[in-house]
Formats: structure tokens, sequence, C-alpha cells
């Protein structure tokens, strides 16, 4: 049986006595892109900032090549290979684009392939390296959200987390980011976990994907099969009644293959 690269099992996280996820599962596989899909307040970014370190979980397990990592330090967590690009891109608004993507590699030694994914991360984002000299703040939305994905990328990691890529962008941008991170899976050969609203451009770019709701899982299967589900197209897509989108919860977790 493969073992998965990242596994979550039965996990719950809390805000002081709030119960923001509960029993929690999901698994990502080597190589797969794995999308986590829900409306706001769902537990998505609580997801990764359980994964990586970010947040303690008070019960479950965060496994990685099956060895329990649930309630490290965030820094111990990327030094195993995990990369966080966290929801509002968050780059560094008084260093440059370049320094930005330095700052990703800070735990990297082996100079010369820090050179080469430098040159990666420009190839993938060629406005990067145009404005590799001006500072982060003066970027738009859009480039920022590349910049902090190069900079993630620019760790190295085995395991890259992507908290709401699409967030703020426009429709075109949205297209790129997207198209990018799918570049980067089937290229590079990159792991990626995303969380999204943007269901229709998440599921396009992933194998496989899970729907959160209320702090928990209520879906998953694969992305072409999810693509297809009355539920997914009527509450994330917008295919029927416009006026009942999000009103409706799931009894019970549904899974397709």
């Amino acid at each position: 049986m493969t073992v998965p690269l990242l596994e979550l099992r039965n996990i719950e996280t809390f805000y002081g006595p709030i119960m923001a996820i509960r029993g929690v599962s999901l698994k990502v596989l080597e190589g797969e892109v794995v999308t986590v899909l829900g409306a706001n307040g769902a537990g998505k970014t609580t997801l990764l900032k359980t994964a990586s370190g970010a947040l303690d979980s008070r019960k479950g397990q965060v496994l990685l090549d099956g060895n329990e990592i649930q309630n490290r330090d965030p820094d111990w967590v990327a030094r195993q290979g995990i990369a966080h690009v966290p929801e509002g891109r968050e780059v560094f608004p008084l260093l440059s684009v370049a320094d930005n993507l330095a700052m990703g590699a800070f735990n990297r030694a082996d100079k010369d392939a820090v050179a080469k994914d430098l040159e990666t991360v420009y190839d993938y984002f060629p406005v990067l390296r145009k404005l590799s000299g001006k500072l982060a703040v003066y970027l738009s939305g859009g480039q920022q959200q590349m910049l902090a994905i190069g900079r993630g990328y620019m760790a190295k990691p085995r395991l890259l987390l992507l908290d709401e890529p699409s967030l703020g962008l426009s429709p075109a941008l949205v297209g790129e980011i997207f198209a990018i991170i799918q570049k980067l899976n089937q290229e590079q050969g990159l792991t990626i976990l995303l969380v999204e609203q943007n269901a229709n451009a998440a599921l396009r770019a992933s194998q496989r994907g899970y729907v959160m709701e209320v702090g928990g899982m209520v879906m998953d299967g694969d992305s072409d099969v999810l693509l297809q589900s009355d539920d997914i197209r009527e509450f994330y897509l917008g295919k029927k009644d416009e006026g009942v989108r999000g009103r409706r919860r799931w009894k019970k977790r549904k899974t397709w293959r």
C-alpha cells in the first residue's frame, strides 16, 4: 500500500474554546494536486495551518511519510519539506522581489541549485524578473500572488500548501495562476494541496478534491467526478437555483471514486 506524502487523521483544532475543525481526515499522495473546497469559515485555512504547524491540534494525527509531525514548530515542519503560502499572500512588503524570493530559500545551502530554481521561478513568472528590484509593497495583487508562490517554490518543498491563490484576482489572472500551478505539478513534480472557493478552477487543476463545511469534511472524490456532481454544480458552480446556494447542509460525508 502506498504511504501518503501527507495524511491528516481525525484532526480537531481549536481557537480557544471554539472548535474550528472536527474529525477532519485527508490524504495527499506524492505527485498529486489535491484541492479542498468550502465557503468562508468552513475551516480550510485552519486545516492548512494545522498541517504546517502554525496551529496545534488537540486531537488526531498529522503524518508526513507515515511519521507523526503534529504540534511541531512551523520552522521544523518547513525543514521537513512543507512550504505554506498563506491566504492574503503575506509577502515582505519592504523587501524587493529578489529578496523575497531569497527568503524562501533561507533554509537551503545548495547555492547552485538555488540559483537554478530562481531561474525556474522567473521562467514561470516573467514579470517577477522585470520587477526583481522593486519593493513588494508596490506590486499589484496578482504580482504579489505570483511572488508568494515563487517564494514557496524557492524552499524546494516536497509539498506546497496554497491558501486561496485566486483571492481578489481578475478572471484572467486566476486562469494564469492555475495554469502555473498545473505546470509546477506536471513539469517540476511538485505535490500541491490547495484550498479554494473557486471550485471550477481548483477542480480542473487537481486530481482529487475534498469539500469542507462548518469544520468537517462532507464530500470527497476524483476531481472530474466532483465537477459533474449535482451538489458541487449547485452550491459551488451556480448551475442551479442561486438563491439556495450555501444554505444546504450535508448530513453525511459523500465519497465518489
